[in-house]
């Protein structure tokens, strides 16, 4: 996906097993972020990020979806682990990846394999992306946000 593209109607299934789309957050500028694996240290320091802001997030109109392969119950051991206020999807068979574009090949240690690739996307109320990070910072992906919206990061 790209900027001025609207995201897809279903989203998928989140941690508690509800089936979210659009309609969901109707009139919410969004932000779906992409992360590899839960309970890994980056993308435990990007959900942190975003859960220390979140009400910021909040207050500011968004609403806040992550995503990841990993099934609902290891995203349910995630949030409750660490305290996350905000829905996981659980893109088991990577639909929402491939259709977002981040599901790519990627190499590690002289392997290649297909894994997500960490993305942020932010929409406007109509639910067409304005913004999309693609060189996140995990640890201050929160302030990432408020910086590429053009806004102050005090509460």
């Amino acid at each position: 996906m790209k900027i001025g593209d609207k995201i897809p109607h279903v989203l998928g299934t989140d941690n508690l097993g509800r089936q979210l789309t659009a309609d969901d957050f109707a009139g919410k500028p969004m932000i779906i972020y992409f992360y590899p694996k839960d309970n890994t240290p980056g993308c435990t320091a990007e959900a942190c990020s975003f859960r220390d802001g979140y009400e910021r997030l909040l207050s500011m109109g968004f609403a806040l979806v992550g995503v990841s392969k990993d099934s609902a119950a290891s995203h349910n051991r995630f949030i409750e682990k660490f305290s996350l206020p905000f829905p996981l999807i659980a893109d088991e068979d990577t639909s929402l990846n491939k259709a977002f574009g981040v599901w790519q090949k990627k190499k590690m240690a002289g392997r290649e394999y297909m894994g997500t690739v960490r993305t942020t996307f932010i929409t406007d109320a109509d639910h067409v992306i304005t913004h999309i990070i693609t060189k996140v910072d995990t640890k201050n992906s929160f302030a990432q946000i408020v910086k590429e919206l053009g806004m102050s990061n005090e509460s």
